[in-house]
């Protein structure tokens, strides 16, 4: 019994380190992948490794996570520390009040933390970068070292410090000598957790920081919005430091035991504090701008330029361009409602819409983009921005139906948005996880449209996603279903045109269509401010991005639809010829762009999205 007993619980030992390590050991694997896929090894190769090192937002974030984790915990030990052992000489009633002030950080939901924060920088007019992040950071690490090292300064007898002093040492020498020794282990377990959290963090630094300033957390979580294995590479080498760094711990103290060193000499001294100011030399380069240069500030979406042409705008216009990402439409409106302040914006019809309503933006000075002249008509003067006044288009394209033409039956084509609800392909489908553009499939396969206010129509809607969610037994899918669809994982997904064109490059058996019952045609466009600081700069950035070079550089990065019409053809007739998802289909007069959504129809369609995903 007892041999069975000790199987059993090797057994889910083992379990247990598989379920942890598998994981890690797959990621890196895949980054020797050859090819861009996930899931599917193609051959060794170190291409990954190769654009990690020569990718400079990636050097820069990596500075960043690790200078500010060092910075921070250094900071929030010394104030944790000092917290703790005040609070051991305080009244009782005084101690419980702090201790219970200092949990509600730890936990609050960091998403308030992060929002309190970001409104906390704007409203006193401090300039969100390297130092907001440094603060917030400090600021949600105090806490946790507090709560690990309170426990041990309670645990002293507090007569040796007293007894201490008595014998004629200084109050800061009893501090130093004798009780900072006796509770060093507490001490150590704060800074840990402190580094750990401050180099682990996304959510507090997303909404804190700004100026270009990113961290490891931001620049991973942009990277995922298209596939791009440098994240298995750069994981792979965040694995293998740690591995040196906890083997380094364990190991050197023993070596320098059994070699007689003990205590710390002048000479290591000298190397921290060499170190010490490395780091802060390091930090004020990376922190600060030439003064000399102009500065162009520019919000994007995550994924979703060729970064080598900042580089090349830099040079050309002898200024720096400070570029940072959102998440999504609604991200970008929040930073820039709380204050934060950019030159140009590239959000979505919708978005643009609404931004022009509430007069955040600035008219386009069109005589200041002469490459204005290689747009294409069918992209321009669009009714979320009649005669261009504001926005000039960066990407276009449609939502459609990608499927397995070995699988799917070509007469099963005809039935556009049903073909969703097709019980032939029970458990084969990808939904797109996304609350318009689902209740705009639903909406579409109804007849309705999809900006539809009626509660009726979208109570029927509601009811055609539930009917679809419970036969069908879809999957709701983010940007993961790009490789997924490269691997043949289903047989149909929701996708919009640009993803379907990459998708069709690499798997053949792949094709792409759009329902005639109508879908959403969808256009990003280049914003300038109102309160834009470099307005001619600015138009200089747009009109660059239209230089027919720049144009195909750019969609043969990111791979969706130009509106320069020399980079559409280029790609129509190379990279993607014969994919019919690259030419969107916008004569259908059932098409339609997304209308800005008022709170109230915003809410609705929210609550009941939230009830097709709730299974």
């Amino acid at each position: 019994m007892k041999k069975k007993k000790s199987f059993f619980n090797r057994f889910y030992v083992v379990l247990c380190l598989a379920f942890f390590y598998l994981p890690i050991l797959v990621t890196m694997i895949f980054s020797f992948n050859s090819s861009k896929s996930l899931t599917r090894f193609s051959g060794f190769s170190l291409r990954w490794y190769s654009e990690l090192l020569n990718n400079v937002e990636v050097v820069k974030a990596v500075y960043v996570s690790v200078s500010i984790a060092i910075i921070a915990t250094i900071v929030s030990t010394v104030l944790g520390t000092i917290t703790a052992i005040g609070l051991s000489r305080n009244r009782k009633v005084v101690r419980e009040l702090i201790l219970n002030v200092n949990e509600i950080p730890i936990l609050n939901p960091e998403i308030v933390t992060a929002i309190g924060l970001m409104l906390l920088f704007s409203s006193i007019g401090m300039r969100k970068g390297y130092i907001t992040m440094l603060l917030a950071h400090i600021t949600f690490c105090t806490p946790y070292v507090i709560t690990s090292v309170y426990p041990k300064v309670r645990s002293l007898d507090p007569n040796l410090a007293n007894a201490a002093m008595d014998l004629g040492a200084t109050p800061y020498q009893a501090l130093v000598k004798i009780v900072v020794p006796m509770i060093k282990e507490g001490i150590f377990a704060g800074a840990l957790l402190a580094f750990t959290m401050s180099f682990d963090d996304f959510v507090i630094s997303y909404f804190v920081t700004g100026n270009g300033t990113k961290n490891i957390s931001i620049v991973v979580y942009n990277m995922t919005k298209r596939i791009n294995p440098t994240i298995n590479a750069l994981s792979t080498i965040v694995i293998l430091v740690i591995i040196v760094v906890l083997v380094a711990a364990n190991i050197v103290p023993d070596m320098m035991k059994k070699r007689g060193f003990s205590g710390t000499t002048r000479k290591e001294k000298a190397v921290v504090l060499v170190l010490v100011v490395v780091l802060l030399a390091g930090l004020i380069q990376c922190g600060s701008v030439s003064r000399q240069q102009k500065v162009l500030k520019v919000y994007n979406a995550g994924e979703y330029i060729d970064l080598s042409l900042l580089e090349q705008f830099e040079e050309e216009y002898n200024c720096t361009v400070i570029y940072e990402t959102f998440e999504s439409n609604e991200m970008m409106y929040t930073k820039l409602s709380s204050g934060e302040s950019y030159d140009v914006l590239v959000p979505s019809d919708y978005m643009i819409e609404r931004l022009i309503k509430e007069e955040y933006l600035q008219h386009l000075d069109w005589d200041m983009i002469p490459n204005s002249e290689n747009l294409m008509e069918e992209v321009m003067d669009q009714s979320y921005d009649p005669g261009n006044r504001y926005s000039c288009p960066y990407f276009w394209g449609t939502v459609g139906i990608l499927y397995d033409k070995t699988v799917v039956d070509p007469e099963d084509l005809e039935d556009g948005w049903e073909l969703l609800r097709n019980p032939k392909y029970k458990g084969k489908i990808y939904m797109y996880d996304s609350e318009r553009d689902s209740f705009m499939i639903a909406l579409k396969a109804l007849g309705y449209s999809m900006n539809t206010t009626d509660e009726n129509e979208i109570q029927e809607a509601y009811e055609w996603l539930i009917s679809q969610r419970d036969t069908m037994d879809p999957i709701y899918a983010g940007d993961d279903v790009i490789d997924n669809m490269i691997s043949g994982n289903k047989a149909i997904a929701v996708v919009y045109s640009g993803d379907a064109s990459y998708i069709i490059s690499e798997n053949e058996d792949m094709d792409y269509f759009t329902p005639q019952q109508g879908t959403n045609v969808w256009y990003d466009a280049m914003l300038i401010t109102k309160d834009c600081n470099e307005v001619d700069l600015a138009h200089d950035f747009i009109n660059f991005m239209l230089r027919e070079d720049c144009a195909l550089a750019n969609t043969e990065e990111v791979g969706y639809t130009s509106p320069v019409q020399s980079a559409f053809d280029e790609m129509k007739e190379g990279t993607y010829e014969g994919v019919s998802s690259y030419i969107p289909e916008i004569d259908n007069p059932k098409n339609e762009i997304f209308a800005y959504q008022t709170p109230k129809i915003k809410q609705k369609y929210a609550e009941l999205w939230t009830k097709v995903k709730a299974q």
